[in-house]
Parts: C-alpha cells; sequence; structure tokens
C-alpha cells in the first residue's frame, strides 16, 4: 500500500523531497479545491483538481450502463491521506476536499481508505532540547518544562504552513509511519453526515448561520 500526502504550494515539494518513494507517492492541489456542494455537476467533472484525483487514484464514475457509482476495481493506493496546514485555513480546505471524498467517492471513506494528517503546530527548544507540539497546552507545557520559571530563554516556531517545515521536520512529524499521527475518517450516520456537509457547504445560508451562532463558544481563533 502506498500513502498520497496532500501538498499544497511549495510544501508539495517539501513533502515530495522528504517522502520515501518505496510506498509514498504525492498529489499536490492548488489552493482551495473546488466546492462540490455549490458547484454544478458538470463543473465539478471539468475541474482540473477534480480530475487529477480522479486519474491520481485510477477510480472512474458511470463506467458501466451510464451509471453513477464509483468503480474503485483499479484503486492505485488503499491509504489516501488529506495532508494540509495545521491553521484554519488548512482545516477549511480538508473540508473542502471531505466535502467531495464523501459526495463522489463515498465508497473509499466507508471502506476506512481515507485519512487526515495531523502536522505540528509548534516547535519548542532550548539549546540542544526540542519537542514537537500539537496544540497549546502541550506548547505550554514545555515551555514550562525546559523554561523552569525563565520562559523567555525558550524559543518557540510557529508552524503557518507545511511549507515551513524543511523535508527532514516534514517526514519526522507528518509522514513517517513510526511517528505520524492519522485520523482515520469513517462515517458513523450516513443520514446525519449528509445534513452536516448540506448545511455547512450548501447554498442556505440561515441553517449555517444558525449552526455557527449556537457553536461560536466552541471556537478558538487563530492569529
Amino acid at each position: 500500500m502506498r500513502d498520497i500526502p496532500r501538498g499544497r504550494g511549495f510544501a508539495g515539494g517539501t513533502a515530495k523531497q522528504g517522502r520515501d518513494r518505496k510506498f509514498q507517492a504525492i498529489l499536490p492541489l492548488r489552493g482551495k479545491i473546488l466546492n462540490v456542494e455549490k458547484a454544478l455537476e458538470h463543473k465539478i467533472y471539468e475541474n482540473e483538481e477534480i480530475r487529477n484525483i480522479f486519474t491520481g487514484l485510477g477510480v472512474s464514475i458511470g463506467t458501466e450502463n451510464n451509471s453513477k457509482e464509483l468503480n474503485i476495481e483499479k484503486l492505485r493506493y488503499h491509504k489516501i491521506v488529506i495532508m494540509c496546514d495545521a491553521d484554519v485555513d488548512g482545516s477549511h480546505i480538508s473540508t473542502l476536499i471531505l466535502t467531495f471524498f464523501f459526495r463522489f467517492m463515498k465508497t473509499l471513506v466507508e471502506k476506512g481508505h481515507i485519512s487526515i494528517a495531523s502536522p505540528p503546530l509548534y516547535l519548542v527548544k532550548k539549546g540542544k532540547e526540542e519537542r514537537y507540539c500539537w496544540n497549546d497546552k502541550e506548547r505550554d507545557a514545555f515551555i514550562a518544562e525546559l523554561g523552569k520559571g525563565k520562559n523567555e530563554s525558550v524559543n518557540v516556531q510557529r508552524y503557518k504552513g507545511l511549507g515551513e517545515m524543511n523535508a527532514e521536520q516534514l517526514w519526522e512529524t507528518t509522514m513517517n509511519p513510526d511517528t505520524r499521527i492519522f485520523r482515520r475518517v469513517n462515517i458513523e450516520s450516513a443520514a446525519e453526515a449528509d445534513h452536516v456537509f448540506s448545511m455547512l457547504m450548501g447554498d442556505e445560508v440561515p441553517p449555517r448561520r444558525e449552526f455557527i451562532e449556537q457553536n461560536a463558544k466552541y471556537a478558538r481563533i487563530d492569529v
């Protein structure tokens, strides 16, 4: 099996440099993928990035009797990894990609082929000691551990994007099978998932506004 992490911009080049060519392939996507929940169907199939995904994975739609079911007989990769920046913009792109997979490649989700990579947000260093941190709580704890009351002596690097890591760092934190953290995507309730994608990614504004208002207290500002 081979992994397909997702790169953006020059991060795709860094991922290509850092991967293990024996079992990892990279499919870079440029910018934000089309929101398939709002787009007309013919526009979706004409979109270059989406066509590249179909071609790269080796799957197709409507190969027999004009069926619109996904044909995965020639699926090239059985572990497909969405790899985006660890910020709000990266989360938005991940959501757009997941919307596409749910609407047009749902079988891959149901069979457990789709995962999301978890790159770190911070690198905390003091002298030769360093640690990658995936959230603010981990960062603060390691700062306190290293600083021992002198936190100003601790250096904290905030990764705004995958491209800020070099190839070795990206491999070590996000692509190395021995150390990486993946979240496998599954569908516990197809009906609920369908409702959520329609509400958050569709054309109807009032339901989305109501959801945001009800859940705004859980939001975290990413600066």
